[in-house]
């Protein structure tokens, strides 16, 4: 597991909530790696708290996917699995397309003015060393379509079912030229939306939304023991009691 680092928590605020926070924070960035098994102790040691705020934490993150618990045996962050991830670059490319169609069209200036401050931004954080940074930017990206459309509520549906997604993208980040490539991605759909091209624009993001399954072969050969199917979850067998 991660070295364990003082972690202060807020105690006007429920602790369970602030501990799902921080680890799935960890889970996303592959700070905690799939896989990797999840000692409950540890974690009580780590927040200076009971076993019942860690419990309930872990099984938070059980629910969002992030999380695998066997009772009495082991808990482990959870294998990146494909077939979820799939599922959400589907339901992303499904509204977010409808979302540019409609800007592009009722408010393009606007839009693309916007969707440049953050290409701009991007620019500059574009460096392996602020990875994280440059992430939070795509995310804000992403979220203006969902802003100017008005759809601000399906933003948090999307985020949540997109954990799996987000976990296989951060393996691709380090790949040479990605950062560039995603880049150049956002400034296509910007162009697009500023000359009122919707099909430039929706032919865009599809491009761009389908680049990290379309080389998932590669990552797989890259990080074996991260990914999994749908039809393979129950032949990955914890091999030791991780729960202690």
């Amino acid at each position: 597991m991660a070295t364990m680092r003082d972690q202060v928590l807020d105690r006007s605020r429920q602790v369970a909530v602030q501990i799902r926070d921080i680890l799935r924070e960890r889970i996303l960035s592959l700070e905690l790696e799939p896989g990797q098994p999840v000692s409950r102790h540890t974690l009580q040691n780590e927040f200076t708290v009971s076993q019942t705020p860690v419990r309930d934490a872990l099984l938070r993150l059980k629910e969002e996917g992030l999380i695998d618990i066997f009772p009495q045996y082991a808990t482990r962050v959870s294998r990146i699995d494909i077939s979820h991830a799939r599922q959400a670059q589907f339901l992303r490319l499904s509204i977010e397309a409808e979302a540019l169609r409609r800007l592009t069209v009722e408010n393009p200036t606007a839009t693309a003015d916007q969707l440049d401050e953050l290409i701009a931004l991007q620019e500059r954080f574009a460096e392996p060393e602020t990875y994280g940074r440059f992430e939070d930017l795509d995310r804000a990206f992403h979220r203006v379509l969902y802003l100017q459309t008005g759809i601000s509520r399906l933003w948090d549906v999307v985020r949540a079912q997109s954990v799996h997604l987000d976990r296989l993208r951060r393996l691709n980040l380090p790949m040479p030229g990605k950062l560039q490539s995603l880049i150049g991605d956002h400034k296509a759909i910007a162009q697009a939306v500023r000359r009122s091209d919707v099909e430039g624009a929706v032919s865009a993001l599809r491009e761009h939304l389908s680049g990290t399954l379309s080389i998932v072969h590669e990552i797989r050969t890259r990080f074996p023991d991260y990914l999994v199917d749908e039809a393979e979850q129950d032949r990955h067998v914890p091999s030791e009691n991780a729960d202690s």
